[in-house]
């Protein structure tokens, strides 16, 4: 069995002893709020700002069919990368910090696998890199929010702070090296439900011209049509 940290005196270790110990010290009220975050807070807001990001890359006209797709690809890397995380955790059999170290504050129960890489962390990390991809603006709340998770980890006493890192990596690993491919096998993929009759509203929002401007309605087109004559 392999053991990243075999004793205190590991700087991951330390650290892990650091940043919990923050818990410790925090009242009971907001370590309860921790634990939920952590544990599905925060995966709850990624899902969300998806959804949000979603909303407004329909408005990209004749980029919006790459960008969905990207944004599509998202969530894929990341259910990719925890498939990929199945086999580490087996070769690596890294306990969770608590078996080996006492006087953690643990604050959720029922950690019975493996601890190396972080699956929150890994998840979290491959959605926000995605993001990115999709829209930057977006992109760099979802690092956010991913490295927030990976400290909410730490701080619950459930992974020692190279298992987030290890996580962050692998989750961004997955989306940047398979990206292209992703693109290749997407982008045909939503251009076609694009030009679909009733579902390409997934795709461009009603009503946007390619380039990303809103289309002038009959009436107005007409009226705009009308003074450019009188003008010229």
């Amino acid at each position: 069995m392999a053991q990243l940290a075999e004793s205190g005196s590991n700087p991951d270790v330390d650290l892990l002893y650091d940043i919990n110990g923050l818990a410790r010290h925090a009242p009971h009220w907001f370590d309860r709020i921790m634990g939920f975050v952590g544990e599905w807070g925060l995966l709850l807001a990624m899902v969300l700002l998806i959804v949000w990001c979603w909303s407004t890359v329909r408005r990209g006209g004749a980029d919006a069919a790459a960008s969905v797709a990207a944004l599509v690809w998202a969530p894929l890397a990341a259910g990719i990368a925890l498939l990929v995380n199945v086999p580490i955790r087996g070769f690596v059999e890294r306990p969770r910090p608590f078996v080996d170290h006492q006087g953690l504050d643990v604050l959720v129960s029922g950690k019975t696998d493996f601890s190396f890489v972080s699956d929150h962390a890994t998840i979290t990390m491959a959605m926000g890199v995605g993001l990115f991809v999709a829209n930057r603006r977006f992109g760099l709340a979802g690092i956010a929010l991913a490295l927030l998770e990976g400290f909410c980890r730490v701080f619950m006493g459930v992974h020692y702070p190279t298992d987030v890192i290890g996580g962050f990596a692998l989750g961004t690993a997955v989306v940047l090296l398979l990206s292209p491919l992703a693109m290749a096998l997407l982008t045909p993929v939503m251009k076609a439900v694009e030009s679909a009759p009733r579902v390409g509203r997934l795709i461009r929002a009603r009503g946007t011209a390619p380039g990303g401007r809103q289309s002038l309605i009959p009436g107005a087109r007409a009226e705009h049509t009308e003074e450019r004559d009188l003008a010229a």
